[in-house]
């Protein structure tokens, strides 16, 4: 199965992701993410066998077992891989990023663990809105400076959860496989 690790965000963020994708509908064409598809990925995992799969489970749990429930709070606009090839627009995390760069690297190093290589890029808290397909770069430069210190909102990140992740002609369909709330002693 095809698959990562993740938090899936409320749909308070939504409003806020209309919102920018009505304002860039004359300059920004790519592949808007659905409401119930936006998360926080802590892992691409990419194909795992059965076997990783329950391996993945139990390196939650004990995850789950470590952190507390903590909020984040969404900030600003960014791309991937820079404003001069922006082919991911994303919505950053300020409060809250460290616990979910400690959470991302728990998950990293117990899944090397089980045969499980960690991603090459290093862990960048953020919400995925939009696969850009193409885009008047001047123009999303000025909207990247305008909200640079917008807030989008909170979530309390409370759960962690193994996705599986199916690739359709429509866009991928995320199915978790589990989840498992936090009950840690701390984060």
């Amino acid at each position: 199965m095809r698959a990562f690790v993740g938090f899936f965000t409320s749909k308070k963020i939504y409003d806020q992701v209309e919102k920018i994708q009505d304002e860039t509908r004359n300059f920004i064409r790519g592949k808007w993410i659905e409401p119930q598809n936006l998360h926080i990925t802590f892992q691409f995992l990419g194909d795992i066998t059965q076997d990783q799969a329950v391996s993945v489970m139990k390196n939650l749990q004990q995850i789950a077992d470590t952190f507390s429930p903590f909020r984040v709070q969404y900030r600003s606009l960014g791309v991937f891989p820079d404003r001069k090839r922006p082919r991911i627009l994303w919505i950053g995390v300020s409060k809250g990023g460290n616990v979910l760069r400690k959470i991302a690297n728990n998950v990293s190093q117990l899944n090397r663990k089980v045969g499980i290589n960690p991603d090459t890029k290093p862990f960048h808290p953020h919400v995925t809105i939009c696969r850009i397909k193409d885009v008047d770069r001047k123009k999303l430069s000025n909207l990247m400076n305008r909200y640079k210190n917008s807030v989008f909102g909170e979530d309390l990140v409370d759960r962690v959860a193994l996705v599986s992740s199916s690739l359709t002609s429509v866009g991928p369909i995320y199915t978790i496989v589990e989840e498992f709330p936090l009950r840690g002693g701390g984060s």
